[in-house]
């Protein structure tokens, strides 16, 4: 048997292809079938059954498809009732052959119809399919429903992750939710695992009762995309394919036409974006984040206007997109060179090093720093006086502490996130300054050191 781990880096999630005697088992593809379909092809496998483990927040799902394309089975968890035909999985039913048989186990918490598929060789367990119920150093959140199913969520979360936990030590892990999904209540570790390494570490495997995993479970989760609201009924009602449709190239004259019936989503590099580009434009660079922040800033499948550097970062944006269901690109603009040229309007903004930032902070100006940063990273430190507003709330309000008469120093991890804040409130006569190579929190950790060793000078 092999199980070989398909990733999907911008959500944070894995499939996986279970591979034994010439058949196949795909387990919670996404949308973008063509990879998981040749795979199967280049191992000369026979997809025999396609599992879901859940109807899922976070992604619109390529299961339905697969199965259609494979010719194989489509298997639901029953409590999802999906609305297309498929077979349902009922708790302990088994499917499979003499050789290989596979086990629904009824593991409700992250959704309440989930189900973990337990997959057993000639009668010996050896993997686990387990969606998002007991993750790799982690358990799937129970809120994505709602604060007020949350709890009672999390208790039968509790109890699903104790049931997996009593499988064999030996027993392989493999979670859809890993490190970098929105999906999961702490920080996931790497993709897969077995089940006795779990035993030993997982924090969540900790508690000793119901109610106090459901504390931990629901203390400090981070805010979550709002796209999610929209992926679950799609996944419920009938996904379906991702067509591949030509985006036309514009030039200035043609996006200026349509610029205020589409939403420009600038998916240059940073620096780029900062040294010019559209006035209400939203630059999100193009990395595996992009899709993510897309779906979060931008209502759900608005129309879309890309600028990008070149047709593969077209390609790749909008296979991105397409995973979350944002298949509305009007069109692209290669890079901002004609737009420049034509004279047409440009904003830009300044950016600054982390020594930039603390030569200027050294002068004993007062400086208004705005940190785009989740509340989660705020809590871990912070720098005095600075204001927190994290991104995704920017997009509807300015914080009322913000002085447009003097520049706003803005700053999260990297400068991503700031650089698209800067843009947002740069349209909003804002002089935003952004810090680029370093973490506000680095800067605080750099400022801590300083005065430690001025003290002991």
């Amino acid at each position: 048997m092999e199980v070989l781990t398909i990733a999907t880096p911008g959500l944070g999630d894995m499939s996986y292809l279970l591979v034994h005697e010439g058949f196949g088992v795909l387990v919670d593809p996404q949308r973008d079938v063509e990879r998981f379909l040749s795979a199967a092809e280049d191992r000369d496998v026979e997809l025999r059954w396609v599992l879901e483990t859940h109807l899922h927040n976070d992604y619109i799902s390529g299961g339905r498809e697969a199965a259609a394309r494979s010719g194989s089975e489509l298997v639901l968890p029953a409590g999802a009732g999906a609305a297309f035909e498929h077979t349902p999985a009922f708790h302990g039913e088994e499917l499979g052959t003499d050789r290989i048989s596979i086990r629904p186990l009824h593991t409700p918490g992250h959704t309440p119809e989930h189900v973990s598929y337990l997959v057993a060789i000639e009668g010996d367990p050896v993997a686990v399919f387990s969606g998002g119920s007991l993750l790799v150093g982690s358990a799937g959140r129970t809120d994505l429903l709602g604060r007020t199913r949350a709890r009672q969520l999390a208790r039968l979360q509790w109890g699903s992750i104790g049931r997996l936990a009593s499988l064999p030590e030996s027993v392989g892990l493999y979670p859809t939710h890993g490190a970098g999904s929105f999906c999961t209540a702490a920080v996931a570790g790497p993709s897969t695992s077995t089940i006795g390494a779990e035993q030993k570490s997982n924090p969540a495997l900790a508690h000793s009762d119901a109610e106090s995993f459901a504390d931990d479970q629901l203390s400090g989760l981070e805010p979550y995309p709002v796209y999610y609201a929209q992926m679950g009924p799609i996944n419920l009602n009938g996904p379906t394919p991702l067509e591949y449709g030509e985006i036309p190239e514009l030039g200035p004259a043609a996006l200026a036409e349509i610029l205020d019936s589409v939403t420009v989503v600038d998916g240059r590099p940073k620096d780029a974006y900062a040294a010019g580009h559209i006035p209400g434009s939203f630059g999100i660079e193009a990395n595996q984040d992009f899709a993510t922040w897309v779906g979060w800033l931008v209502p759900f499948n608005a129309p879309l206007v890309l600028i990008l550097d070149s047709e593969r970062d077209l390609e790749e944006a909008r296979l991105a997109l397409g995973r979350i269901g944002f298949e509305d690109v009007r069109g692209w603009l290669r890079g901002l060179d004609q737009w420049r040229d034509d004279s047409r309007p440009i904003l830009s903004h300044e950016t600054l090093t982390a020594r930039d930032f603390l030569e200027e902070f050294d002068t004993g100006t007062e400086m208004q720093v705005l940190d785009v940063r989740s509340p989660g990273e705020w809590n871990d430190g912070y720098l005095a006086d600075s204001i927190h507003c994290y991104l995704p709330d920017l997009v509807s309000s300015t914080p009322s502490q913000l002085d447009p008469s003097r520049p706003v120093y803005i700053g999260c991890a990297t400068g991503h996130r700031a650089s698209t804040a800067a843009g947002i409130l740069g349209e909003r006569g804002f002089q935003p300054k952004v810090m680029v190579g370093a973490s506000l929190l680095g800067v605080l950790m750099l400022l801590e050191q300083r005065r430690l060793a001025d003290s002991q000078a």
